[in-house]
Parts: structure tokens; C-alpha cells; sequence
């Protein structure tokens, strides 16, 4: 499952304040508006067609250069609430598959063990096995290992952003303006071919004294898009005023994505196409059809991106992001990662330690290199069951609004009754039991959507599917977009580590999970699959925060107790591993994406931290944003 980010943030209603220190106050780059001061001048579903989260664009490569695929699709939407940005690249919760128990929740322990006989475990179950081949930690080799990406930076340093209008397709108004910077394609080759990586910036509204440099995006995946970010400062959201007095907003596409050089795996058109079957398979002949359509994308991939593939992994990201920074002459890098973009930061602060700031970490994914990935998203899918259980005690306690049931049980046959009916007779010929899982999926991420899918639901069950259809069929416009974030997605995840290359090993782990998590197991496994037919280099997992103590600004985590797609106990390795980091835990909660929640605990933090370094206590605790209200109705 992609790991997303704060669904406000994406539509750019973020919530951090900020405003009035001036530190480090970085050279301005130049804007073609010839403001800017003295800064130098620029130059100029799911993969494999079976899970329920897909997306892909277009990369193009030609001539030892790889360009970008032009202006084409626009900001990412994805469907009604089905933004790709939400598909978390996969689960996390460290120890909830642990010498083959399961122990997240009560209520999913029982039975012989989850995973056992070779399954999944705490350390050795990565290595052999028929599973994943050795998932040693990539060793670091400081500056030399990075001497790519200085070259790059230096480079980038003197060309500086050429700042315009942004494309009509990015539907960014003034004053918002967009550049490019070009990276290198492969960092062991700072000269050889470039890429392009599309970059928006809204310029911090305070006073020359009070500005403190450009804080960057990125918000998960991976996939997600970034560019939107600077309308939080433009559209003048409360949570972000201060703060944007401090900082101009910078969002970027990283590398294969969007208005970056894309990377493609199908046709877009594949995509869209609907309605999509139930994710949990049926039989034997089910599993195999499914399996060679994994196959089919894998290859998909390699046809349509080969030159881009073995260069997709984060840790080249996190270069990307030293050579922005350097490109906006930032002498060190202010950054808030929600989700994925945890551990692109979490990766950062391992290679440039010296080059940290202020780092915001939202949701964290978990770094150990044992995790990454095929185990976090096994833990995710066991997190999901939890927060699936949450949503259907709340719909349960409002059945005199939804009239669903007045258990959870019982809201959970009335869901089952609707999806039979949709594998039988999709709803407005759109929807069907796979748009309904991709539609639901979310409540496991943001409670905000509570109200308006119990009330789809209740209104489907009592003849009404206007508002289901309404809620999860696909877009069409969003198909190019929904296919370049899976493709991304893919791309990455597949190319960071290791991945069991049995299917028995999948087939065995996945029915073991499914026994105790049934809701988004067998939809996580087809989506993440084709890595087990990837070809290519398979990287070592990043060994986060190794050789930094001592060397490393304070890092703010900030997390939910019951996040879903990035588990809890993920922020916390995170936190064990970044010397001198703080964790704040937003307690009894488990919205994905903390910052932008109305929770004035939580966001004085951030805004401290960011406005005056103050990162505060290691360790603080603060009360839930509380719960949705219930709202609509069934009838």
C-alpha cells in the first residue's frame, strides 16, 4: 500500500504556524520577474492490475539524455477521495510480526502463530528461507560514498532556479512560480545523462529579517506529488501563517514522477478501466491469473522505463533533495516529509547529517533495513484490520443515523453484503467489490472521511448508490496520473531492497496474515507482487541514522497511536535511530498525517520547532484531535 501523506496538506489546508526568527538566511535565487535580490541567475490500481491502488506517466530517454514528459497531467487527484497520494507503499508496525506472533492487537492474536515454518520474522525471516535474500544495511562511506551528489550540488549551486509561470496543466496561480532543475540520472556519473525535476515555490511573506530559507515536501508514496504545497502560503491557511512569513514553500516532483521525468509501466487506459474485481482470490486459478498479471507489469516496467529503473530507489531521491537544496542556495535544508517522505528524510539525515536544520517527520515509516519493504507491509496490513475496527465501532455507535448496525460485527456483514452484491452487479456499471475496498481503504487512513462512506454505505443499502458511485468510482481524467504514482510506487519499492522471488513464500505469508487481518491483506499482496518478478539491481536498505550521532540537528517526529499505514512503532525506531531526535505522539488517534489536524498540542510544537528550533522534550504526549461527528443520512 502507497504510504501517503495528510490528505489536508495535499489540498494544501496544512496546519503548522510560524514566523518571526531570521537564521541562516540563504542567498536569494534569482526569479524572472527580476525580483530576488542578489542571488546569481538560473539557467534557464494496483500495479499489477489487481490491487485497488494504481498510478503512471511517461518517462522519455534519448540521445545519453533523459527529458521530461512535458506539462501533461496536472496536479495528482486521483478519484473521489481515491488520491494515489493515500496508497502507502506498505505496512510498518516493528514487532507486530515478531518470532511469529502477532501482538499489535488482542483482538487479532490467537492460533498458532501468524507466521511461522519459515515465515516472516523478527530478523532471520528476511534471509533465506526461499524468502528474501541477505537484507544486510547499505554501509556509508561519508563523503566519499556522496562525492556524486556534492558534484551535483556544486553544479546546481551555480545555475541556480529559473523561476516562471507555472504550466497551465500544474494549476498553480501566481504567485506561485515554477522552475526546473536537472539531476544526474545516475549519481556514480554526476556528468553523464540528466533528468528534469519540476520545482514550485511560493516566496515567504515576512520581512527580509525574518526570513529563514525554503522548506521543502514531499508528501509519501512513494509517487506523491509535491508541487501543491506552496498553495498552503498562498491561500493563507491559518495553521501555516506564521510560518509562511519565515519560509518560502517549496514543493517538488521527485524523480519519475509528474511534471518530473516520468516513469511509466502500462497504458493509462489499462488503468482506468473498470469495474475491478474483488481483491481476495477465489481459488487456486485465481491466484495464478493474478500472478502472471504481477509478471506482465513487471515486464510492462522494464519495457516502457528501463533506462529509468535501476535509478529509482530513495536514496537517490534524497540526493535529488541535496541538489535542491543547493539550487535554491540554502546552505542547509529545512524539510517536512509526511509518510513515505519520512524515510526519504530519514535517508538524508544518514548521508548530509551536517547539512540538517529543521526536519519535521510526520508519520513515520519504519527505517530498520529489515522492514523495508516486504515486512512493513505485512505489519500495515495488520494495522488496517485495527483501524477498520475502529470505523465500524463509530458507525455502530451512530445506528440511529446510518442504521448499519449496532455492532461492529454487524456493521462489518452489512459491507460484506454490499460487496457480494457488487461483484454480482457493480453499481452504475463502475463500482465494483474493487472500487469499494480502494473507496473504504481510506477510513483507515483519515477519520475525516467517516461520515461521508458510512453514509454512502447506508444509502447503497437502502436503494440509493448515487452516493456510493459518487464517493468511489474512477476518474478517467485522473487515469495518467493514478498510472505514473503506481509506477513509481513499483519502481521504488521494488529497487530498495530485497523481495521474496517465490510466489509460495507471498502465497504462504499472505493466507497466514489474512486469517487474522482479512481487510487489506490479499489488496496489499497483488499490488506490491510484481517486485517479485522485478528485474534488476536490488538495493541494500539505507542503514538509517548510522554514524550520525553527534553530527545531526535535532529531528521532530510526529505520529499517531493508531496510525494504519505507517504504524507507531515505526516513528519510534525512527526516533531510536536519529540521535537527538524528539517524538510527539498525538495519543488515541490514528489519522495518517498529524501536522495539518485541528490539534493546537501538536501544532504549537511543530511551529516552534520550525520558527525557533525549539524541538522541546524527547518524548511528549498530546490528547486526540478527537472524533468525527456523524453526519448524512442512510435514508
Amino acid at each position: 500500500m502507497r504510504f501517503g501523506m495528510s490528505a489536508a496538506i495535499v489540498a494544501a489546508v496544512l496546519a503548522v504556524a510560524p514566523a518571526d526568527a531570521a537564521a541562516d538566511r540563504p542567498h536569494p535565487v534569482r526569479d524572472e520577474s527580476g525580483q530576488g535580490g542578489s542571488g546569481q541567475a538560473g539557467s534557464g490500481q494496483g500495479a499489477s492490475g489487481e490491487g485497488t491502488s494504481g498510478h503512471v506517466g511517461s518517462g522519455h530517454v534519448g540521445s545519453g539524455q533523459v527529458t521530461g514528459a512535458g506539462w501533461d497531467d496536472g496536479l495528482r487527484g486521483g478519484g473521489v477521495l481515491q488520491d494515489r497520494l493515500l496508497r502507502g507503499g506498505g505496512p510498518m508496525l516493528d514487532g507486530l510480526l515478531q518470532d511469529g506472533a502477532l501482538r499489535q492487537d488482542p483482538a487479532l492474536q490467537g492460533g498458532g502463530g501468524l507466521l511461522h515454518d519459515g515465515g516472516l520474522q523478527r530478523e532471520a525471516a528476511l534471509r533465506g528461507g526461499g524468502g528474501l535474500p541477505g537484507v544486510g544495511a547499505l554501509p556509508l562511506s561519508g563523503e566519499v560514498r556522496e562525492a556524486g551528489a556534492e558534484t551535483a550540488a556544486g553544479e546546481a549551486y551555480a545555475a541556480g532556479v529559473h523561476f516562471s509561470a507555472c504550466p497551465k496543466a500544474a494549476r498553480l496561480p501566481a504567485p506561485i512560480r515554477c522552475g526546473r532543475v536537472e539531476v544526474p540520472l545516475d549519481y556514480s556519473r554526476p556528468h553523464g545523462a540528466r533528468i528534469s525535476l519540476m520545482v514550485s515555490r511560493a516566496k515567504a511573506t515576512g520581512t527580509r529579517e525574518q526570513r529563514q530559507g525554503s522548506l521543502l515536501y514531499n508528501p509519501g508514496g512513494p509517487g506523491g506529488s509535491g508541487l501543491s504545497f506552496p498553495l498552503a502560503l498562498t491561500r493563507k491557511s491559518p495553521n501555516w501563517t506564521r510560518v509562511a512569513k519565515a519560509y518560502d514553500f517549496v514543493g517538488f516532483d521527485p524523480r519519475g514522477v509528474g511534471q518530473s521525468t516520468r516513469v511509466s509501466c502500462e497504458d493509462p487506459k489499462t488503468l482506468a478501466k473498470g469495474p475491478s474485481p474483488d481483491p481476495d482470490p477465489t481459488s487456486a486459478a485465481d491466484k495464478s491469473r493474478r500472478v502472471a498479471k504481477a509478471k506482465a507489469y513487471a515486464e510492462g516496467c522494464r519495457r516502457r522505463s528501463a533506462k529509468l529503473l535501476p535509478h529509482m530507489t530513495t536514496a537517490n531521491v534524497a540526493r535529488d533533495l541535496h541538489v535542491l537544496k543547493a539550487a535554491l542556495h540554502d546552505d542547509r535544508l529545512n524539510f517536512l516529509g509526511a509518510s513515505y517522505g519520512t524515510y526519504i528524510g530519514g535517508v538524508y539525515a544518514t548521508f548530509f547529517p551536517g547539512d540538517v536544520r529543521r526536519m519535521v517527520l510526520d508519520s513515520a515509516v519504519n527505517p530498520a533495513p529489515d522492514h523495508i519493504w516486504y515486512r512493513n507491509n505485512m505489519d500495515q496490513n495488520v494495522a488496517f484490520e485495527t483501524r477498520w475496527r475502529d470505523f465500524r465501532t463509530w458507525v455502530a455507535r451512530h445506528d440511529s443515523v446510518y442504521h448499519l448496525g449496532r455492532t461492529a460485527a454487524a456493521v462489518q456483514r452489512s459491507y460484506d453484503k454490499v460487496r457480494k452484491e457488487l461483484i454480482a452487479r457493480p453499481a452504475g456499471g463502475k463500482v465494483g467489490a474493487g472500487e469499494l475496498q480502494a473507496a473504504y481503504l481510506l477510513t483507515g487512513y483519515y477519520d475525516m472521511v467517516w461520515a461521508d462512506s458510512a453514509s454512502a454505505l447506508s444509502q447503497y443499502v437502502r436503494g440509493n448508490p448515487e452516493r456510493l458511485v459518487a464517493l468511489a468510482a474512477k476518474d478517467p481524467a485522473q487515469a495518467a496520473d493514478d498510472e505514473n504514482g503506481s509506477a513509481v510506487y513499483t519502481a521504488i519499492q521494488c529497487a530498495d531492497a530485497p523481495w521474496p522471488r517465490d510466489w509460495k513464500v507471498w502465497d504462504r505469508d499472505s493466507t497466514r496474515v489474512a486469517r487474522r487481518a482479512p481487510f487489506e491483506t490479499w489488496d496489499n499482496t497483488w499490488m506490491n507482487l510484481p517486485c517479485a518478478f522485478w528485474k534488476g539491481p536490488k538495493g541494500r536498505p539505507v542503514d538509517v541514522g548510522a554514524g550520525t550521532r553527534g553530527r545531526l540537528a535535532p529531528v521532530m517526529i510526529v505520529a499517531a497511536e493508531r496510525d494504519a499505514a505507517t504504524p507507531y512503532a515505526g516513528a519510534v525506531e525512527l526516533r531510536r535511530r536519529l540521535s537527538g531526535s524528539v517524538l510527539v505522539t498525538e495519543r488515541d488517534s490514528g489519522s495518517h498525517g498529524v501536522t495539518d489536524l485541528p490539534n493546537p498540542c501538536v501544532n504549537h510544537r511543530v511551529v516552534d520547532y520550525l520558527l525557533h528550533g525549539d524541538a522541546g522534550p524527547a518524548s511528549e504526549g498530546c490528547p486526540s484531535h478527537g472524533v468525527p461527528l456523524a453526519s448524512g443520512t442512510g435514508r
